[in-house]
Formats: C-alpha cells, sequence, structure tokens
C-alpha cells in the first residue's frame, strides 16, 4: 500500500507542485527564482525559455541541501542565498559576486538570517544550539572586515534582523514569546551603531516599517492586546509619541503587511475566510477585498518595488495548488494570473463551521471534502490541530490532502485556542494555565463534525506535529473514543519532564508558552493535568504513528521513547483484562527516521514519511469497518 501511495503521490507532485512555479523575488526589470535547487534570473517579461542560471547547488557541492531564502544586493553585483541541510536546523550562507560568469565570494556557516544593508555590507544572524542572540556586519569592498554590531543577553529573546520595504534601515529584532525590541541601521550610514526605537515593555510586542521620515509600528501597544498600526517620527520614536494609525477588527489575525509608496496591503484572516484591506496614506481610506472563499494561505512575492502599482501574491490551500493574483492600485481591484500548466481544482467543496466549546467559545473549523461524496458519515475523516504559540494550522498545499479527497475521505482543521487564527488574544486564551481550553476546543469540534454527520468515531483519525501533539495526545487520553487512529510527527508528548530541564536549548525560552514548573508549583500541577506522558492510563486507545528524527534538537528522543514505553504497556494492559472474542489491541508504531529533522525533510524523505502514514490510516479504517461486521455476526 506505501508503495501504490508513493506512486500516486509522486504523480501528483509533478502535476501541480513542480509547474506551480516558486515565489519571484523582483528587482528592477530583473526577475530571480529558484527552481530544483538551482537560481534562475530572467527579464520580468521574459518567458521561462530566456534565462540564466546563477546557481546550482549540485554544482557547487552543496547537493545534499535546499535553497531556504535568497537576498540580492541593491545594485545587484551580489547574491546571499541559505542552504539547509535536511539533517540539521543549521543553516549556510554563500555569498555569490554576480555577472557574465557568477562566482562564489564567501561562505560563512551557521547563519540564520541575513539582509543587504547597501550595495556591499551584508548583516547576518549567527545561530548556536537553536538560538541566535549575535548580529555581525560584513563588507564586500577592498577593505574587506567583519564585526560584531549586537548582543542579546536575555536568553528568552531571540534575534532576527530584516529590512524596510524601503530600504532605508535595516532593522534588528529582538523578541520573546510575549516582548519585543527594535533597533535601526540606517542603510545610508552602514557603519554607524544602530539605534533604539523604544526600550522593552514586557508584554509590548512591535515591528517597525518605514515611509517619508516616519516610522509605522505594527504593535500590541494599548487595549485591546491586539495588533494595531501606529507611527512616529523618526526622530523621536519613543513609545509616548507613538499615534494610532489604524486599528484591526476583533478576532482578526494579521497575517502579512506590505508597504507601498502611498499605500500599505494588510493581509488578514477572520475564521479561516482570508481578506485585504487596502489603506491609502494620501486618502486614509480603506479598501476590504474579500478573497475566494477556497483559500487558506498567503504567500507574497518578496520584495516589490515600494513604488510599483501592482502587489503580487499567491493563494493556497490544503487541496488546491498556489495560484498567482496580483492587486492593481490604479484599477482597485484583484486579477487572477492565469498559469496554464496548473490544473483546476474542481471537485472540492470548503465548508467553514463554528464548534461551542465548554465555555461557549465559538471554535472555527475548516472541512474539505469531495463534492460527489455521498453518505458523507460513512466516509474516513482526518482531523488536523495544532494550537500553540499563536501559530496556525498548516494550510498550504499538500499532494497527500489532494490525494485524500480524491480517494473519498473528509480533510478537517480546528483551529483551536492557543493557535493565531483569531488573533492575539485567541493565543493567549490557549496558552500556560490556559492550556486546557485548547483541549475542550479540539474535543468540542470533533464532536460537532460527527453530529453534523461528517463521517464517525470508527472512521476517524487525528494528525498533529510538534507541539500539536500535546492536544492531541491529552484527547486520547481523556476521550480516545472519538478517535480510532493518530498520526503523530515528531510530537512533543512529555511536556513536564522536557519543561523542568533547563540545559535544553528552548526551555528558557519556551516557558512564556508553557510556564516555568520549576518556579511554580501550580504550574507544575497544571502541566502534569494534560501533559499526554503524565495521564496515560490503562484503557482502550486508538491506534498510533508517531515519526521522530534522531537529529531533532527542538522534541528530545528519549521523551517520545518514554511516552511510547507507558502507552503500549497501558494498552496491553487494557487488552489482557478485557481479553473476548473480537477485542482489538491497538497497533503503537514507532517510526524514528536517521535522516531529517524537525523542522525540514527533503521531497523523498518527506514523500516515503507521507506514504508510511497513509497507509497506515488507510490500513487502521478499514480494519475498523471489518471488524464491526465481525462483532455484528458474532453476535
Amino acid at each position: 500500500m506505501t508503495k501504490r501511495i508513493k506512486t500516486t503521490l509522486e504523480e501528483l507532485h509533478n502535476k501541480y507542485t513542480l509547474n506551480s512555479g516558486s515565489p519571484r523575488i523582483r528587482v528592477g526589470e530583473n526577475v530571480y527564482f529558484e527552481e530544483n535547487g538551482c537560481i534562475f534570473l530572467s527579464k520580468a517579461d521574459a518567458g521561462k525559455a530566456n534565462v540564466d542560471i546563477l546557481f546550482s547547488t549540485e554544482d557547487l557541492g552543496f547537493s545534499d541541501a535546499f535553497i531556504e531564502r535568497i537576498r540580492i544586493s541593491p545594485d545587484q553585483r551580489y547574491m546571499a542565498i541559505s542552504l539547509k541541510s535536511e539533517n540539521s536546523e543549521e543553516t549556510t550562507c554563500v555569498i555569490m559576486k554576480l555577472g557574465d560568469f557568477p562566482v562564489v565570494k564567501e561562505v560563512i556557516s551557521n547563519v540564520f538570517n541575513f539582509e543587504w544593508a547597501t550595495n556591499d555590507v551584508l548583516y547576518y544572524t549567527s545561530q548556536k544550539n537553536l538560538k541566535c542572540q549575535n548580529v555581525f556586519m560584513t563588507t564586500f569592498t577592498n577593505q574587506k572586515h567583519t564585526k560584531l554590531v549586537y548582543t542579546e543577553q536575555d536568553a528568552r529573546f531571540f534575534v532576527d534582523i530584516c529590512c524596510t520595504k524601503d530600504r532605508r534601515f535595516l532593522t534588528i529584532n529582538s523578541n520573546s514569546k510575549t516582548t519585543s525590541e527594535v533597533w535601526l541601521v540606517d542603510c545610508r550610514h552602514p557603519f554607524k551603531l544602530p539605534t533604539l526605537v523604544q526600550p522593552r515593555t514586557k508584554g509590548v510586542i512591535y515591528h517597525v516599517e518605514h515611509r517619508n521620515d516616519e516610522l509605522y509600528i505594527l504593535t500590541t501597544y494599548g487595549e485591546p492586546a491586539e495588533y494595531k498600526l501606529m507611527k512616529a517620527p523618526v526622530a523621536s520614536s519613543g513609545i509616548e509619541n507613538w499615534q494610532l494609525f489604524y486599528a484591526l477588527e476583533e478576532k482578526t489575525k494579521l497575517v502579512d503587511l506590505e508597504m507601498f509608496s502611498d499605500h500599505c496591503i494588510m493581509f488578514l484572516k477572520n475564521a479561516g475566510q482570508l481578506y485585504l484591506n487596502v489603506i491609502s496614506f494620501v486618502s486614509h481610506s480603506v479598501q476590504s477585498i474579500k478573497l475566494p472563499t477556497w483559500a487558506c494561505e498567503f504567500e507574497l512575492e518578496s520584495h516589490p518595488e515600494p513604488t510599483t502599482g501592482t502587489c503580487y501574491f499567491q493563494l493556497t490551500s490544503p487541496v488546491h495548488p498556489p495560484k498567482r493574483f496580483a492587486y492593481s492600485f490604479k484599477e482597485n481591484n484583484l486579477i487572477e494570473q492565469a498559469v496554464q500548466e496548473v490544473p483546476i481544482i474542481t471537485n472540492c467543496h470548503t465548508t467553514r463551521l463554528l464548534a461551542k466549546s465548554k465555555d461557549e467559545t465559538l471554535v472555527p473549523i475548516t472541512v474539505f471534502h469531495n463534492t460527489n461524496s455521498k453518505e458523507l458519515h460513512r466516509k474516513p475523516l482526518l482531523v488536523h490541530v495544532y494550537g500553540a504559540y499563536g501559530i496556525d494550522l498548516n494550510m498550504s498545499f499538500r499532494e497527500e490532502k489532494l490525494l485524500l479527497i480524491e480517494e473519498g475521505w473528509i480533510l478537517a482543521y480546528c483551529h483551536v485556542r492557543g493557535g493565531g487564527e483569531l488573533g492575539l488574544r485567541w493565543h493567549r486564551d490557549g496558552c500556560q494555565h490556559n492550556k486546557l481550553k485548547g483541549l475542550h476546543d479540539l474535543r468540542a469540534c470533533i464532536s460537532l463534525l460527527h453530529e453534523l454527520g461528517f463521517s464517525q468515531p470508527k472512521h476517524t483519525a487525528l494528525a498533529a506535529a510538534s507541539a500539536g501533539g500535546v492536544l492531541a495526545g491529552a484527547l486520547c487520553n481523556t476521550d480516545p473514543e472519538l478517535i480510532r487512529a493518530m498520526v503523530l510527527q515528531a510530537p512533543f508528548v512529555d511536556v513536564l519532564n522536557t519543561m523542568m530541564q533547563t540545559h535544553l536549548p528552548l526551555t528558557i525560552e519556551e516557558q512564556e508558552e508553557w510556564g516555568n514548573p520549576l518556579a511554580d508549583e501550580k504550574c507544575l500541577k497544571y502541566i502534569k493535568s494534560y501533559c499526554p506522558y503524565q495521564n496515560i492510563k490503562t484503557q482502550c486507545y486508538p491506534s498510533v504513528f508517531i515519526t521522530a528524527y534522531e537529529n531533532d534538537q527542538r522534541i528530545p528522543l528519549t521523551g517520545v521513547l518514554r511516552y511510547v514505553q507507558k502507552l503500549r504497556k497501558a494498552a496491553l494492559d487494557h487488552a489482557s483484562r478485557t481479553s473476548q472474542k473480537g477485542n482489538w489491541i491497538p497497533n503503537i508504531i514507532l517510526d524514528i527516521q536517521a535522516t531529517g529533522s524537525h523542522c525540514d525533510s527533503s521531497w523523498e524523505d518527506s514523500l516515503n514519511e507521507v506514504a508510511r502514514h497513509l497507509a497506515f490510516l488507510n490500513k487502521e479504517l478499514e480494519e475498523a469497518c471489518h471488524l464491526q461486521h465481525h462483532n455484528k455476526s458474532y453476535k
């Protein structure tokens, strides 16, 4: 079955993903784009036939790495590329000198992010043990030198860098889960020391853009503690000078903000529906544009020129390959960019539901199913959950999701508290001492799906990855009868033991999400009340397939091993106590991968993992049907 699924997934990959193209970087009249480990250059209006190859991972000895990020210097003389190995989270930065014959100028190890401050000055952050706390500057002038520019002393904070859209400033952003601080590097004077925008204030997050000597500050400052756009003069940027420019509506998630000369575009989500708010800096008018109902994710095209009259982006969903759209400021309309090679998905229906949680809170669910499916209560259902860090469920296109739809499955995405789908408060309501709310939300979502005739427990499976394993594992302990099978990828299932180990690279940083059980007895008891490992008991569990990675720096393998061992023992103990004809023992499978890492895997490794997961789910739900018929005959 795994082999058959792999073949079908490869066909879908070739049909959709390879033809959809990667986002393009526009610099002047030139377009840079990446495909299959190569970086190409073409003119903006030229077809794919007229392109130059600038870089190849294979030709330059990086065949085991994939390209993660590309930055072009303003004068297009240099190109910086980040390369990541599938077996590690460490990234290498390669700087190319462009021209008729591009050559490698420098290779820098352990780089997380980088930006060109000028034509020949590159700023970058270094990464060590999953942390970024140092910012360096290196020059490519005749007198080459590298120096340390900024160091973060607080282990809870992670340092990143970014350029404002007009390239006037490079921002050094130091962020914890709840607080941030920004320093400005003047790109006209890149050797001067950075200047502080506003000292960090506990609970205040802010990000900075620039236009016409004013800073546009996206911040949580003020009430309500959701994102709002404020502005202040560059010369007096302290919080006392911040003036409100635009506030988001309640329960709205800001996905991205794009600045242009006379407009800014906010990319927004509300209860799963995507839309744009186009704000005029001249007239202060706001134009709201609703996007197609099937769309679940945005992907912006990199570095649009601030003076351009058009904003390009892609829309996608788990079962819809990326489609390119353009918004024209002059015409004030949305234009779908036709890509002939990518077939249109027409046989999938998208439904958005609201489930009432234990405390009456309404929780959004996004459901996909085949428009030709009859008797949905008999169809297999795959439920997805995450609910942590204020991060939305990943709803980008995946070949395996389209395969499931074509084979009659129902897909449900539960946007529970702890995630970010309804804004910052949605996250706050599901972290630390509110974690159980996410579990109540998940239970309510699955129950509603069944009540509305979307499958039934014996045909239902649950999928989660990383921190999503907390809620998925907790549901298995509290409500195992709701699902028949579960697939977990690099799951966080031993929360208490992990958060007690401060020597691990992320423990201190993660305390703002989970709490500090070492310093707070109430926190310890609360984590213990929902932690999947701590609450395993002798009962009938669903079958479980777990993929873990030998080189995973984020989720200790020891915790996964402990969880699997305890879960197997509980399931076997229950089976031995209730042995009778027709009784079943769940399959609890641990698949430890020597290659791959927590965040990224190669297409080949990912294909193998996904095929095994789908084969497992098909087998388990098929067996559930056979067992049901067997028990009826026995009775």
